[in-house]
């Protein structure tokens, strides 16, 4: 029997048939964390990819927004494309029903004329993946990225387990960006609410310089839906500081065995939050301030002009 590789990770392709919600959903809400992902045949995939997913196409991706009612979308780069975000901004180019913005992934010595290029097109972060692109972290690169975005009042987004980085968290809360954090934390739940690093991620949000992505809640869950493992995640979070959460779908669910519904994913979101206050701050107000979805800039910010 041949051995398995990590290209051998269980991936399904996304339910082909999302369920519209049950609740309205406002007007503005947005979908912060998605892929768009191929055409393998004409982007080719990373040789050290960490699994290898079925094609994700920006047809598929509208017709699930759609169904969904979302009108704005956050794209982050998917580790199998690795620096080469040609696939994401694309579909962004190619979008005109939807708004959009992306997260990307760049080298840190990348030129000032390239970000204000990416700026332009929609980049509002940069991407640092611990899990599936393997590695710790380099705060060297951290801070040296984190200098040349801070004018175009960029954020770094980063993919770790906070529960293996307590230590590192603080190093992490100096950066002179905005921080937002995958997935919960993207710890496994049944560690609990008192786990370090997530107390940590507590800390960090309650003083206003970070986010936390209320999304993938069966990555972290020993639980099938609804996860109520992870609603103890969820509660805390809201407790800690509901300005600094948002929300999206994790579309198209790679590494997924019990592949969810994006239906069922918004509707448990807004059960959650429950008041209708709370559904337009997470899904609406929250990711307009975090990604700037009301001011289309072209160019930095002046350093009064950040957040």
């Amino acid at each position: 029997m041949p051995q398995k590789t990590p290209f051998d990770a269980h991936c399904p392709p996304p339910d082909p048939h999302p369920r519209k919600p049950r609740v309205g959903i406002p007007k503005g809400a947005t979908d912060c964390h998605a892929h768009v992902i191929g055409p393998a045949w004409r982007y080719p995939f990373v040789a050290n990819r960490s699994y290898t997913p079925p094609d994700a196409l920006l047809a598929d991706y509208r017709y699930m927004l759609g169904r969904l009612g979302l009108t704005r979308a956050v794209l982050v780069q998917p580790s199998m494309h690795g620096n080469d975000n040609t696939v994401m901004l694309r579909a962004i180019a190619e979008t005109s029903d939807v708004e959009m913005r992306a997260v990307v992934v760049v080298p840190p010595d990348i030129k000032e004329s390239r970000l204000a290029e990416l700026h332009k097109i929609g980049a509002r972060g940069v991407r640092i993946n611990l899990i599936y692109s393997g590695g710790n972290i380099d705060l060297d690169a951290a801070a040296q990225i984190a200098a040349r975005i801070r004018d175009f009042g960029w954020h770094i987004q980063i993919l770790v387990d906070v529960s293996l980085v307590p230590d590192l968290m603080p190093e992490l809360a100096r950066l002179p960006v905005p921080l937002v954090f995958d997935h919960f934390g993207h710890m496994p739940a049944d560690r609990g609410v008192m786990d370090k690093g997530f107390l940590a991620l507590l800390e960090m949000i309650k003083r206003g310089n970070s986010w936390v992505k209320i999304s993938g809640a069966y990555r972290v869950s020993s639980k099938t839906f609804p996860y109520p493992d992870v609603r103890l995640l969820y509660d805390a979070l809201v407790e800690a500081n509901p300005d600094r959460l948002v929300w999206g779908t994790d579309w198209p669910h790679t590494v997924t065995p019990n592949m969810p519904n994006d239906g069922d994913l918004i509707d448990l979101v807004c059960d959650w939050l429950g008041e209708q206050t709370l559904i337009e701050k997470i899904l609406v107000d929250n990711p307009a301030r975090l990604y700037r979805f009301d001011i289309n800039r072209s160019t930095p910010r002046s350093r009064q002009d950040r957040s």
